[in-house]
């Protein structure tokens, strides 16, 4: 009976201690978390995990990672540097072994967003990244009951890309984004697309559109690559193929540019024995230098190339320079010089019949054009003329200087000196009239072949200026439709 007692007893004092356990632990979900499903799911989920060991139960299995990419707005493109910053909506998603449950158990709950520090996240990164951009923080990510964790984020890419410039502004760039995990490999990591390729590659609801680049289209490609040829790494490569908009350089750099050339030819017309036609050709060279100082922080500028839209520029500047020069030596060719030279046999057989023909150039427009009179000095008349006059009667019978003496001169012998010294006198004045007559016909014939070789260096010059127009701009639209 003592020993029936005794075991009683004990059995109650160890029911009563256990009762006692049990409220205790009981008391610890009273308060405000009694009914929190949230709390004891979470409370669940981290009961003995380990975020440091990838989540898987095989661990011969590997963990697939599928991730998405949306591109949201081109913030940079930094030719100089060759760096690209692009703001991204990045998605990715892996199935946790480990953090499963049933939503019976939990008031039917199936998924909970839980810290992401708190979980295994693989080290997948954009092998193109050369800066850390300000992208927001986002410290909690959605894990759903079957496992699935979806790592949702927005990400400022600040990336490094090969631009190539030379078709500024026409020009398209395709930059690489590249994600990889760093450290594992195919058997322990491997990567897929959440959308399909075509799905991808025309996705624009996101991105703004109203920057000066335009957004073509997002390539996607899928690759496996080994250094030591044992252990292979996945990739996926999005190619962001971007265009950028001309039409401000086009109106800001391009059409001042052509009209200032156009200015140019239009100059052309002035007479070439006019000093205004030099005049005017330096205003617009000075004027095309002071535009190229303006513009040049405008050109992008990188250390392996120069764009055409430069060369163009450079171009124009020469072809401006030539045109001055070939208006200087029009001028010279034509300006009166006391002692010119005839025009050579051989250059009037070339310029003043050959060319002529070739150029469909008449004699008589020469003719007209002297007739009207120039503002040379050379077809100025001399201040002589006040003192000496020779008419059409007197210029005949200048041979015979004593037919033109007149009656006060009858009188006197041949032989006296007043009469000597008169007709030496008359003699010189003679000479000096035919010399002038001669310069003036010499001045007249280089004249003449100033004036083809005008039409024929303006007619070159703007051929050259046509072919070199539609040459850039036949690239230019190549380039642009391709």
């Amino acid at each position: 009976m003592k020993c029936l007692a005794l075991w009683t007893a004990l059995c109650v004092c160890m029911y009563g201690v256990a009762s006692t356990c049990s409220v205790k632990k009981l008391s610890n979900n009273t308060g405000r978390f009694a009914n929190a499903t949230l709390v004891r799911l979470n409370e669940h989920l981290s009961a003995g995990y380990k975020k440091g060991v990838r989540p898987v139960r095989d661990w011969r299995q590997s963990t697939t990672v599928a991730i998405d990419l949306m591109v949201y707005a081109i913030l940079n493109v930094d030719e100089k540097n060759q760096v690209l910053t692009t703001y991204v909506w990045y998605r990715q998603e892996w199935t946790d072994e480990f953090l499963t449950w049933d939503p019976e158990e939990f008031d039917d709950v199936k998924q909970i967003s839980v810290p992401t520090a708190n979980i295994w996240v693989p080290d997948i990164l954009i092998n193109e990244f050369v800066d850390v951009g300000k992208s927001p923080d986002i410290p909690y990510i959605y894990v759903g009951h079957t496992g699935l964790v979806r790592n949702y984020k927005p990400i400022q890419v600040v990336t490094a890309c090969s631009l190539n410039i030379y078709n500024f502004p026409y020009d398209v760039q395709k930059c690489s984004l590249t994600f990889q995990s760093w450290l594992h490999t195919t058997k322990d990591i491997n990567i897929t697309l959440m959308r399909t390729p075509e799905e991808v590659m025309n996705d624009k609801s996101v991105f703004m559109n109203q920057g000066e680049w335009e957004l073509l289209h997002v390539r996607s490609k899928y690759n496996e690559f080994s250094i030591d040829n044992d252990d292979y790494y996945a990739e996926m490569k999005f190619h962001v193929v971007i265009r950028r908009r001309p039409l401000f350089y086009t109106v800001n750099l391009l059409l001042p540019s052509v009209f200032l050339m156009v200015m140019d030819i239009i100059g052309f017309y002035l007479p070439p024995d006019s000093g205004e036609r030099v005049s005017f050709k330096i205003t617009l060279l000075l004027g095309y230098s002071v535009f190229l100082i303006i513009v040049s922080d405008t050109l992008p500028a990188t250390a392996i190339g120069t764009p055409l839209i430069g060369v163009y520029f450079v171009v124009c500047m020469a072809l401006l320079v030539i045109s001055l020069t070939e208006s200087v030596l029009i001028v010279r060719l034509v300006h009166k010089q006391d002692l010119q030279s005839r025009v050579p046999q051989w250059v009037k057989h070339l310029v003043l019949e050959k060319a002529t023909v070739l150029l469909c150039i008449r004699n008589k427009k020469f003719c007209s054009i002297l007739s009207q009179g120039s503002d040379l000095p050379l077809y100025k008349e001399n201040n002589m003329n006040t003192a000496v006059h020779c008419n059409q009667h007197s210029c005949e019978g200048s041979r015979d200087p004593r037919r033109n003496l007149g009656l006060g001169l009858s009188t006197l012998d041949s032989g006296s000196p007043v009469m000597d010294g008169i007709l030496r006198e008359i003699t010189t004045i003679r000479q000096f009239m035919e010399k002038k007559d001669e310069s003036k016909e010499i001045a007249k014939e280089w004249l003449q072949v100033g004036y083809v070789l005008d039409v024929l260096l303006f007619r070159i010059y703007l051929l050259t200026v046509l072919a070199y127009s539609i040459t850039l701009g036949t690239l230019w639209y190549i380039w642009q439709n391709v």
